[in-house]
């Protein structure tokens, strides 16, 4: 049994007229020790999708489908069990530390707090627990002491992951935890995490927009356009022999360490995703795709397998699984 299993979820926003499908029919499956990234630009619904895992939208958001943690619906929990299941059964590690600790509270009191909240810990058990989870993300336990303002962004990112490991959780999901951070400090966060996910046998899903970083960091990759999954697959095929134009894309944006053509040239983009409240009809990528057929303004194509079933590598397009055709545009 996998220890995340998400089926055809769809979250839109508002109703009637108004309403606006942010994530459209999306599945997905993560195994307990395995890393799983979600790729896309910003608006593709990357965001949606890790917030509505545990039901942590709006009351104007309409959720449907499955969720699945280690066998139970996170969809149909009554609230007491959902309050339980939050942080202990599953936690999240949002992006921008500063945005989300508390300025006027030191960190180790806020890495205590799930533990006082959500088990049965002691306040002096909790301490102690709270000294030893900044020693395991690498901050002397001393650090409990400061405020958020008197860490530097990478040591506040570790006092987040330290705060989503507190109550032992089996699945992390990681929402851009990297992405205010340098260079530098973002290897030392995603080694971080990796070792982390390997020690406690923990199901990671981790949501960045760079395609490069993921790649280097899970074991699968799964591509979002327009609120859907248009690739999924291991993560090194999906960034080196992407079969949808789009997750081609994304992997050319970034320059790659020993080639020159693409260092000097990296391939973009033109245009921006679509409107969610107004997406074109057949396949939503056809109007910037640089390898568009007729067909693709009428037809949306389910993912299909381009590759052995043990790979269980598969993509939206026409092309896939085809000789990579021709680009109409050189993009």
């Amino acid at each position: 049994m996998s220890l995340l299993e998400v089926r055809d979820l769809k979250v839109t926003y508002g109703t009637g007229a108004a309403a606006v499908p942010a994530v459209r029919g999306v599945d997905l499956s993560l195994a307990a020790g395995q890393k799983l990234g979600v790729a896309g630009e910003s608006g593709c619904g990357k965001s949606t999708l890790a917030l509505a895992l545990l039901r942590l939208l709006p009351p104007t958001a309409r959720i449907e489908g499955e969720v699945l943690l280690e066998g139970e619906d996170v969809l149909s929990m009554r609230w007491g069990r959902l309050r339980a299941v939050r942080w202990a059964g599953a936690s999240l590690v949002f992006q921008g530390a500063m945005h989300s600790l508390n300025a006027v509270h030191r960190v180790g009191e806020q890495i205590a707090e799930p533990m006082l909240v959500h088990s049965t810990a002691t306040p002096a058990a909790a301490r102690r627990r709270t000294g030893e989870l900044l020693e395991q993300v690498g901050l002397p336990a001393a650090r409990a002491g400061a405020y958020p303002h008197e860490l530097s962004g990478g040591q506040r990112q570790r006092v987040m992951i330290a705060m989503a490991l507190a109550c032992d959780p089996r699945l992390i999901v990681a929402d851009e935890p990297t992405t205010a951070l340098d260079v530098m400090v973002q290897a030392q966060i995603l080694r971080l995490i990796e070792r982390l996910v390997a020690e406690q046998d923990i199901g990671l899903l981790m949501i960045s927009h760079d395609l490069s970083v993921l790649a280097d960091t899970c074991d699968r990759l799964a591509v979002m356009y327009a609120g859907r999954i248009v690739e999924e697959g291991p993560a090194r095929t999906v960034h080196e022999r992407a079969q949808h134009p789009y997750a081609r894309a994304l992997s050319g944006a970034f320059p790659r360490i020993g080639d020159p053509a693409s260092r000097r040239a990296p391939r973009g983009l033109p245009g921006d995703p679509p409107d969610p409240a107004a997406l074109p009809g057949g396949c939503p990528f056809h109007p910037r795709c640089p390898v568009a057929l007729d067909v693709c303004a009428d037809q949306d194509p389910q993912p299909r397998l381009t590759g052995p079933e043990a790979d269980r590598h598969r993509a939206a397009c026409v092309h896939a699984g085809l000789p990579v055709p021709n680009s109409r545009s050189g993009a």
